[in-house]
């Protein structure tokens, strides 16, 4: 903590609608200071998003008058003194500075008290991290810096702004995402309140914990600083899946980069870096970067000291199955929704499909059959998670694998499986059309034409219907 704050000169955009609220506040006698992730991100070199308002000398009631004269209002809980405020289609929180006060466990055992005359030093000190205790002065144009917020972020340092920081659990895990988000290394002193508040984490409801785990899938751009703020925190230990990858060991002539819990940190960065990465939708990425995460969890219960091609090597048959379920129990205890953890399984339990097809390609229905096996996740997801774990062994590159990923991506946009199985050209209402009465033996009929249509018999309804005739079905 510093005595004075550092005060730096900058500029950050500020929707009209917001400058106009602002304006009314300071009409009334009202300080306004932007605080928080808007400051960051501004910082950073990003365009703020998320505007959260702190308003020095005003009660709350007069904040929510005069807002109201500009847009719709909604007072959220007076204790909290948190005005929510819509102008110009846009949302934004108005505060109260305030104190906190612990009054029993977990991430709601808070006692809030409000003060309009709060000193800002004393205000901030119930943020978490340095980086998110920024305050940006809108009528003077300055940054105001009480903890050195700005320095934690050139350094990739994240760091607690107090000691009051361990007052509440969830900060544990918020420090996973914002390390993934930005970069960030923690602080040893920060680590070590982290370990200190682990008694508490059974105190967590589920939804908070998903909460980060979900913004660290989708909001990561170096996935592996959160993997290793979890790891330097402690709070790996309730995650034992992931723990035991730490220090597993792997057949460094396949894997020159270190133990399992490395090559899956070099694997989460790998599929962040794709080119298609920014197009992808939240849900996507949550599927992805957990498939590459959970990929290879079956390693700690398959991997053994054994004789492979004359050869005593670190090996590790049958993990890509281990994977699937160990998934599944990992994500079912942070909260995952199911629609993730389907698709995350299917995709960990076949990606070694191409280490099947070592001197050979795989066949058009073995591809058709794949996109029906793991539907349904998609052929191009499992493509990503392939192509990650090759990209997770620096410095070694495959040529021979790189190509038949080069050829797996053409082949199956080739034969248009890239987005989901082949849909069952033979339908119940093609056999009413040609005279067949409704009943029990449909189903096997359409299920056999199925199998022969992944097989490549036919290509269209007429060489559906000539298949039936042909096996005497109709």
């Amino acid at each position: 903590m510093t005595a004075h704050p550092t005060v730096i000169p900058f500029k950050i955009r500020i929707p009209r609608g917001l400058k106009e609220a602002i304006a009314l506040l300071n009409e009334i006698g009202g300080e306004s200071r932007l605080v928080g992730g808007c400051v960051r991100d501004a910082l950073l070199g990003n365009e703020p998003s998320d505007f959260d308002v702190e308003v020095y000398g005003l009660e709350i009631e007069a904040i929510v008058e005069a807002l109201r004269k500009t847009g719709r209002t909604d007072l959220v809980g007076k204790s909290f003194a948190v005005v929510k405020f819509w102008t110009q289609g846009a949302e934004y929180d108005f505060t109260v500075p305030r104190t906190e006060c612990k009054s029993g466990t977990g991430h709601r055992g808070f006692e809030v008290q409000a003060d309009p005359n709060l000193e800002p030093e004393v205000a901030l000190k119930r943020r978490d991290f340095t980086i998110n205790a920024l305050q940006y002065d809108p009528n003077k144009g300055v940054v105001i810096d009480y903890f050195g917020g700005r320095d934690d972020l050139e350094k990739g340092i994240l760091r607690h702004v107090s000691k009051a920081f361990s007052e509440d659990p969830l900060r544990a895990l918020r420090a996973i995402q914002f390390a993934g988000r930005f970069g960030l290394l923690l602080d040893p002193s920060t680590a070590q309140l982290c370990r200190e508040m682990k008694r508490e984490y059974s105190s967590l409801a589920i939804e908070r914990v998903w909460g980060e785990w979900c913004k660290w899938s989708t909001k990561s751009i170096f996935p592996s600083k959160g993997l290793i703020a979890l790891r330097d925190s402690g709070w790996i230990s309730f995650f034992p899946e992931i723990n035991s990858l730490v220090r597993l060991p792997q057949d460094p002539e396949w894997h020159p980069e270190g133990d399992v819990f490395i090559h899956t940190l070099h694997c989460l960065d790998a599929v962040v870096d794709s080119p298609e990465w920014q197009d992808y939708a939240d849900h996507k990425r949550s599927v992805l970067i957990f498939s590459v995460l959970c990929h290879d969890l079956g390693k700690a219960r398959c991997t053994r000291f054994a004789e492979k091609r004359g050869k005593l090597r670190w090996i590790s048959p049958g993990h890509d199955q281990e994977s699937g379920w160990l998934s599944e129990s990992f994500l079912t205890r942070i909260g995952t929704p199911l629609g993730i953890q389907e698709k995350v399984r299917k995709l960990v339990e076949n990606h070694h499909y191409l280490n099947s097809f070592p001197d050979s390609k795989p066949s058009d229905a073995s591809l058709r059959r794949l996109s029906r096996r793991i539907n349904p996740a998609t052929t191009e997801e499992l493509h990503q998670v392939m192509l990650a774990d090759h990209q997770g062994r620096p410095p070694l590159i495959s040529e021979a694998q790189e190509k038949r990923l080069v050829e797996f991506k053409a082949r199956i946009a080739e034969l248009e499986l890239k987005d989901s199985a082949p849909k069952a050209l033979l339908r119940g209402r093609h056999l009413i059309e040609h005279g067949r009465k409704p009943g029990p033996e449909f189903k096997p009929i359409l299920d056999r034409a199925y199998e022969a249509q992944l097989d490549g018999a036919f290509e269209d309804v007429g060489g559906a219907l000539d298949w039936v005739r042909s096996q005497s079905l109709f």
